[in-house]
C-alpha cells in the first residue's frame, strides 16, 4: 500500500510498496484512511526523532471507513464511518489505575512505534474507533484528535461561564481553544499572534478581540477591556517566549492552561514569575486526550459540537494534498517556506 514512513530525523520517504496491514486479533479493525492530518507532534518527531522505530508508517490525527473487521467486533462493520482515538495507554501502571491514563507511564500514539494513518489504510482496536453521524464529514472528522486534545484541557480548567480568556498563539491547537472556550462559556476571547492571517481565521471562528503584539502591547489591550485581567489564559503556541508571557495575563487568582510544548528551554524574567506567586495562580498542564471511560468524554463531546457546527474546522484546512506531497510539505513547514494552519493529506 502507499504510505509515508519516517526512517531518521528529517528522512520521511513516500512508499508505494509498504506491507499491506493484516488484522492480528479478533477485536481489531482495518480502516480505509480518507483524511489525515499534520500535528505539531508530527512535526516534532520529524525535525527530533522522538521515540519511533525506523520505517514506521507516520501520521495518527484521522478519519475513514472500516474495511474489515475482526470475528469479536460487534460495534463495527464494513462501510462505516469512523473517526479514531489514536492513543493507547498500558490500563495497569498506577496512573491508569487511578482513571488518569493521559499520565501513564507506557503512553504511545500510532505513527511512533505502531503504524500510522499516513497511509492507505491503519489497523486499531474497535473500542478505538467512533461511529460518524451524517452530519460529519471526513475533513472534519479527521480533526476530532486534537479537538479532543483541547477539550481535555479545558475540562482541567474552571472557567465558568461569562469568563474572559486569553488564547496566546492562534494555530489550530488555538482556533480550537477560541471554540472550545465559547462553548464553556466565554464572554469575551482574546486571540493574540504575530500572523495577521491566523487573527483573520480566529475572528471567524469566534474571538472577540485580535492582539497582534507587533503592533500592541498585549497586557494593555487585555487590560484596557477587562480592568483586572483574564479568568483563564491559554498558552497554545508553544515556544519559549509567549510560555514566559503568558503568565502575565491572568487576574489575581486566574489560572493558565498550558498546551504547546516549546521543545527547548524557557527563561522566566522575574517580572513574569513573580505574577505567579503574587498573582497566585493557577499553572495547569495538559496533555493528550484520554479520560475514563475509555477513550473519555473529550471524543463524544467533541463529535456533539461538531455535528452541532459550534466546532467549525473547516476554516483552519489550509492544503488538501495526495499522500506524495508528504516529504516535500514536511520539509517545507519545517524550514519554514510555506504558510499553513491545517494539512490533510487524502490517501
Amino acid at each position: 500500500m502507499k504510505a509515508l514512513n519516517l526512517y531518521d530525523i528529517e528522512d520521511l520517504r513516500y512508499e508505494e510498496n509498504t506491507p499491506l496491514l493484516q488484522l492480528t486479533s479478533n477485536e481489531e479493525v482495518l480502516i480505509q484512511v480518507k483524511s489525515a492530518g499534520i500535528c505539531g507532534s508530527d512535526l516534532s518527531r520529524y525535525k527530533k526523532l522522538g521515540p519511533y522505530v525506523s520505517g514506521t508508517t507516520f501520521g495518527h490525527e484521522f478519519s475513514g471507513i472500516v474495511a474489515a473487521v475482526g470475528s469479536a467486533v460487534t460495534h463495527f462493520k464494513e462501510g462505516d464511518r469512523v473517526a479514531a482515538c489514536p492513543t493507547f495507554s498500558c490500563g495497569h501502571c498506577i496512573f491508569c489505575r487511578q482513571g488518569a491514563p493521559t499520565r501513564c507511564t507506557e503512553l504511545t500514539v500510532i505513527g511512533a512505534k505502531h503504524p500510522g494513518s499516513y497511509a492507505e489504510y491503519v489497523i486499531l482496536p474497535a473500542s478505538h474507533l467512533l461511529q460518524l453521524p451524517d452530519e460529519i464529514d471526513f475533513d472534519t472528522a479527521a480533526m476530532l484528535e486534537p479537538a479532543s486534545v483541547v477539550a481535555h484541557g479545558f475540562y482541567r480548567t474552571s472557567i465558568q461561564p461569562g469568563a474572559a480568556v486569553a488564547i496566546m498563539g492562534v494555530g489550530s491547537i488555538g482556533l480550537l481553544s477560541i471554540q472550545w472556550a465559547k462553548i464553556f462559556g466565554a464572554a469575551t476571547v482574546f486571540a493574540i499572534d504575530i500572523d495577521d492571517n491566523k487573527l483573520k481565521i480566529a475572528k471567524q471562528l469566534g474571538a472577540d478581540i485580535l492582539i497582534n503584539p507587533l503592533k500592541e502591547d498585549t497586557e494593555t489591550v487585555i487590560k484596557k477591556h477587562t480592568s483586572l485581567g483574564v479568568d483563564l489564559a491559554v498558552e497554545s503556541a508553544g515556544s519559549p517566549i509567549t510560555s514566559e508571557q503568558v503568565l502575565a495575563l491572568p487576574k489575581k487568582g486566574g489560572e493558565v492552561l498550558y498546551l504547546g510544548i516549546p521543545y527547548g528551554d524557557i527563561t522566566l524574567q522575574r517580572y513574569y514569575f513573580e505574577k505567579i506567586v503574587r498573582n497566585e495562580l493557577r499553572i495547569l498542564g495538559s496533555w493528550n486526550a484520554l479520560s475514563t471511560p475509555f477513550p473519555g468524554k473529550e471524543w463524544e463531546t467533541g463529535l456533539h459540537f461538531m455535528k452541532t457546527g459550534q466546532l467549525d474546522v473547516k476554516p483552519m484546512i489550509s492544503h488538501h494534498l495526495p499522500l506524495e506531497k508528504g516529504p516535500e510539505i514536511f520539509h517545507q513547514l519545517t524550514h519554514k517556506e510555506i504558510d499553513a494552519v491545517k494539512v490533510l493529506f487524502h490517501p
